[in-house]
């Protein structure tokens, strides 16, 4: 089964380090290269001609169209000209600063030796000093090697049970991997799914419940055939039937195992914790068994059945398709087209007018196609009873310009009278709205085409050309008959198979069909009701069903002539019991070819369709059920059914998890999972959709490891793509990697792809934001090494217990007790975060209280006390949970930091996949303390403004002034922690109180209504550039103040927001109301300054 193949067009926002525009281009180049649009490079042709072959499609344009692009060429050639002159110096020289700073952090770990991981594979890995050549700086490769092995042998991702056999207290938690197909390399569409789920999974294992992450592949049906059949051709120039199906088949096999050990291997790589020893494939000889079970069950209830119906046939891939795996393109009117196995493009867009003469008179009707070939199997006109202009020819005769056939003119309100001539021709066998009104009306079906996309015998002279090349000689015969019109161009959708890109044909096919209305609306119900949340034998399952022949007589299309078998002997039986009086001498049976795929247009599809070698749908749509064991009953499926959840795209909510729940509801009488999780689509940095022959499909593991540009291009010529795909795709390459691809980790992917999971919306992916969360993954290595630095030899942690004593947190110092507040804080945040599947945010909490509170604030405030017993206990606790809180998101950077930590004494957990994540804990809450110390780091802000907006480096006299008893209290308490906040520019900091007089000479920041700082820059300012900025500053606090009065003197306000709410304001207008007086008295002392 397919995960979104682009799986994944993302839309998300810039929150990494950007790269420098590219140089601009001279005006007169922009003008020759806005010019050169208007020039047609096929050049057109009449209507009903096929166009040239080059690699473009092209419409033919209006006066009006080209005068449009004429304006629009002249206006941007104008701002071209303008951007030019003010942008090309200054972008020149940030784009080369850039590539410099880029090229110089590439070369650091360039520079060392390869690295070789000493550590036996399954052994727990040998930590080496942190001093190392390869351990004093974040390196990915080093960082995460050897863990998974480990993690794996030592069993941590096998579900827990306890010695009843039962699942833990906690409850259980499972999730099934959408099966990946086996058709190629894994994508970064692949990589956001497994970070999601991994995620979740790690979570809830480490909140103690028994949890399984379920691997296995898709053997993925028509798509790995085609893909094999591609590279047989690419490679040796030889289709299947050179080879024979033995032999394909066996290459087909090959195919497998080599690409099913590369998805083994990125799964790995990406950290993913599943249990190895339940993974499934989909040809496995349990899930097979499934397949047959359910064929057999719906065939005995009489919901499968054989039929001859209209299908969308690919003649490429020579296999009906689902409506769901069928691509409508919108054109707006004549445009030439690709088409597998045309050397030159073919014509779409067109309504092409002719005429129908009238049986035994010299009348003639008109009607119009976009189809022209497909006149070849109309077999009636029809024409709206109401419709003056044809009542009097209803119930007469047309003859067939080319095939001895008459046609019956019927009436049927089905016609627009208003399109076109008002008149349509009927072509039951071919068009899925005629094929109804074939039915209604009892209409011959024609069929025309043969499977390989050949004109059959009831064609004519026209037999044996293919449909595309008959579509031209058609309109040629229409015209040497005097009975073609014209032709319009004319918008229209034209449908594609969705993996050959070759164009739709609707053709009759006898296929088993399955009724599907009752199924559906069980599912339909349980999804309504809230039980489930939506926030070649070809490669596949052979169909259980034999044809029976009497006596040598077959008829497939006799639905009667069919019966279903787990076996051939209980197939033999029921034949005898259908043909009681037939001898069993003349009873044979034949088995159906075919194997399966469920096809239905919607989820409430009354007949979907199983069509040839495709069945993928079918059964992985039983995926939940045949992974933990059905048909038969084991101890997974009772305990750990239904899962707990899916995490999937939504490009295939009904291609896979409509087809779970229907037969699940339906087989089981339970629902599959109890929650849908879809995430969005990820796109190139472009916003566009991903796709091989753009080149913008991005292999994790390029990602992970890093690749050179030379490496990706070598990578597009190993594939099956087109040279001149592969000329597209390297032209990307080296405008969007100029430098190949940094190594970023494992970590740094998964963390940025469920960072930019946020409600489902798609994903514009940029390489330079994973690259930035790699430097946050530096950052939580580095200050976790600087603690290790800290910490003496055989240094213990106090017991988790004796931490939490109101005793000991008494003793702590505010910045202690302000970390431990935030760290519960953060504890609480992120369940619920995690729970309402609210990732981006959840990534956010982390990233702020690791990054923001703990590393910057307090590691910071930390260093000059750190020898403090107290200290180091709070620093460990903070730290040791802040890496477990991280753990599900960047699973191999913790592992490596919380192993070289010391463990409490009573605490003996071997591995931080199996630790207990945090909790919220009301003893370290403490919100006056949270209050004071915000204060605090409101007031070091301050100085860093001043101190930065002023550019002084070093003897800067602060004071700060406060204006109340307790704010002067807290800044003298804490002014320690104020010169550790504030770096080492500053010589002087003096803690004024409320009557103090203000110092002079200083430029002031008003930090709230409780304090304001001031820095000493007499002698080293102008005095009137800082009049101008202090009374600019005034301006924006006064209109604030308006603006804060005007929202808290409306009576409707006060009577609408909560008390809590209101206090928010009045305190945001006491802050703006304290800026005002300071800026005011800035101005006046600068003004006094000035004639000093």
């Amino acid at each position: 089964m397919a995960l979104n193949a682009a799986s994944h067009n993302p839309t998300g926002e810039k929150t990494g380090p950007l790269t420098g525009l590219p140089p601009q281009l001279s005006s007169e180049s922009t003008a020759a290269l806005l010019g050169a649009e208007k020039q047609d490079p096929l050049g057109q042709h009449a209507g009903g001609q096929d166009g040239g072959d080059q690699k473009q499609e092209q419409k033919v344009k209006s006066e009006k169209d080209l005068e449009k692009e004429r304006k629009k060429a002249e206006k941007a050639k104008k701002f071209a000209e303008k951007k030019v002159k003010t942008t090309n110096d200054s972008t020149s020289t940030v784009s080369k600063t850039k590539e410099k700073k880029a090229k110089q952090e590439a070369s650091k770990d360039e520079a060392l030796p390869e690295y070789i991981e000493e550590t036996t594979p399954g052994e727990k890995k040998i930590l080496k000093p942190l001093d190392d050549q390869f351990h004093k700086a974040y390196i990915p490769k080093v960082v995460e090697s050897a863990w998974y092995d480990w993690w794996e042998k030592e069993g941590f991702f096998k579900p827990e049970f306890t010695s009843e056999g039962k699942v833990k207290d906690a409850g259980y938690f499972v999730i099934p991997i959408p099966p990946p197909n086996v058709t190629g390399a894994l994508h970064i569409g692949h990589a956001l799914a497994n970070a999601l789920q991994d995620l979740l999974i790690r979570w809830n294992r480490m909140k103690g419940k028994t949890t399984l992450f379920l691997p296995g592949c898709d053997h993925a049906g028509i798509s790995t055939q085609s893909v094999v059949e591609n590279m047989l051709w690419r490679r040796r120039k030889q289709t299947k039937h050179d080879l024979g199906r033995d032999k394909f088949t066996d290459l087909v096999w090959e195919w497998k195992e080599e690409y099913h050990a590369k998805v083994t291997k990125v799964l790995k790589k990406m950290g993913g914790s599943y249990d190895w020893s339940r993974e499934a494939f989909t040809l496995d000889s349990n899930l097979s068994k499934a397949v047959t079970e359910t064929f057999c069950i719906l065939h005995e209830e009489g919901k499968i059945y054989r039929a001859n119906k209209l299908v969308n046939w690919c003649v490429k891939l020579n296999t009906a398709l689902s409506n769901l795996e069928v691509d409508n393109k919108e054109i707006e009117g004549r445009t030439l087209l690709d088409v597998p196995g045309y050397e030159r493009k073919v014509e779409f867009g067109v309504l092409t007018f002719f005429q129908y003469e009238i049986e035994g008179s010299d009348e003639r009707i008109e009607v119009a196609t976009t189809r022209p070939e497909t006149l070849l199997g109309d077999s009636a006109i029809c024409v709206h009873p109401q419709d003056p202009r044809y009542k009097h020819l209803v119930g007469k005769n047309a003859t067939h310009p080319f095939i001895n056939r008459l046609m019956k003119i019927i009436a049927d309100e089905y016609v627009d009278m208003s399109f076109g001539s008002g008149a349509v021709k009927i072509t039951p066998a071919h068009d899925f709205n005629d094929y109804e009104l074939g039915k209604k009306h009892g209409l011959e079906f024609v069929n025309i085409l043969n499977d390989d996309g050949t004109l059959n015998h009831n064609t004519g002279k026209f037999q044996g050309m293919k449909r595309f090349d008959a579509r031209y000689k058609v309109i040629e015969a229409l015209k040497e008959k005097g009975l073609w019109v014209k032709w319009e161009n004319n918008a229209m959708k034209v449908p594609q198979c969705s993996k050959s890109k070759d164009v739709i044909e609707p053709l009759m096919k006898p296929q088993w069909w399955m009724a599907m209305k009752d199924i559906a609306k069980e599912a339909i119900r349980v999804v309504e009701n809230g039980e489930i949340k939506i926030r070649p034998e070809s490669w596949g399952h052979r169909i259980p069903a034999y044809s029976i022949s009497l006596d040598g007589h077959r008829d497939e299309n006799d639905n009667e002539r069919w019966v279903t078998g787990r076996t051939e002997e209980e197939a033999f039986a029921k034949a005898k019991a259908k043909f009681k009086d037939v001898p069993d001498a003349q009873i044979t049976l034949q088995r159906d070819p075919d194997v399966l795929v469920s096809n239905p247009n919607c989820p409430t599809s009354t007949a979907p369709v199983l069509t040839p070698t495709k069945d993928t749908w079918f059964s992985s749509g039983l995926w939940p059920m045949s992974t933990l064991g059905w048909p038969n009953e084991t101890h997974d499926l009772e305990h750990l059914f239904p899962m707990s959840l899916l995490e999937t795209g939504w490009d295939i909510l009904f291609f896979w998890v409509a087809r779970m729940i229907m037969f699940s509801t339906h087989l089981r009488r339970q629902i599959p999972f109890r929650e849908v999780y879809a995430h969005g689509l990820i796109r190139d940095s472009e916003g566009r959709k991903m796709s091989k022959s753009l080149g913008n499909v991005i292999d994790p593991i390029d990602v992970m490891h890093g690749i050179k540009l030379e490496a990706l291009h070598e990578k597009l010529q190993q594939g099956n793509l087109d040279p001149r795909e592969v000329a597209q795709a390297t032209k990307f390459q080296k405008t969007a990697f100029p430098m190949g691809i940094p190594e970023c980790g494992a970590d740094a992917l998964r963390f940025s792809l469920i960072n930019y999971s946020s409600g489902g919306t798609d994903i514009n992916f940029d390489i330079n934001v994973i690259y930035g969360y790699r430097r946050f993954c530096n950052k939580i290595y580095q200050a976790t090494r600087f603690v290790l630095g800290n910490l003496e030899s055989g240094w213990k942690p106090d017991s988790e217990s004796s931490e939490i004593s109101h005793q000991s947190l008494a003793k702590k110092s505010l910045a202690e007790k302000w970390i431990l507040h935030k760290f519960s804080i953060a504890c609480q945040s992120i369940e619920v975060a995690l729970t309402n599947r609210e990732f981006s945010k959840a990534c956010d909490i982390c990233y702020s209280y690791f990054y923001g509170d703990l590393c910057d604030v307090f590691i910071e405030n930390s260093k000059a006390v750190i020898q403090r017993d107290s200290v180091k206990n709070t620093l460990y606790t903070a730290l040791e949970g802040g890496l477990t809180m991280i753990h599900p998101f960047m699973p191999f950077i913790t592992e490596e930091l919380w192993q070289r930590l010391p463990r409490r004494q009573d605490d003996s957990t071997p591995s931080i996949v199996i630790a207990k994540y945090p909790t919220s804990n009301s003893s370290f809450e403490d919100f006056a303390a949270e209050e004071a110390y915000e204060f605090i780091l409101d007031v070091s802000r301050g100085i860093r403004s001043l101190l930065s907006g002023y550019a002084i480096k070093d003897n800067g006299i602060i004071h700060v002034q406060t204006f109340n008893s307790s704010a002067h209290t807290t800044c003298t308490d804490e002014l320690p922690s104020i010169r550790s906040l504030c770096g080492k520019a500053i010589s002087n900091i003096t803690i004024l109180g409320p009557d103090d007089p203000k110092p002079t000479g200083c430029v002031v920041y008003a930090v709230s209504s409780a304090a304001a700082v001031f820095l000493s820059v007499k002698g080293r300012v102008d005095f009137d550039a800082e009049i101008t900025k202090a009374q600019k500053k005034l301006e924006r606090a006064n209109e604030t103040v308006k603006k804060q009065r005007t929202i808290l003197d409306d009576e409707g306000y006060n009577s609408k927001v909560s008390e809590e709410l209101q206090e928010v304001e009045r305190k945001r207008l006491r802050d703006s109301e304290a800026e005002m007086r300071e800026f005011e008295e800035s101005i006046k002392m600068f003004e006094r300054l000035k004639v000093e």
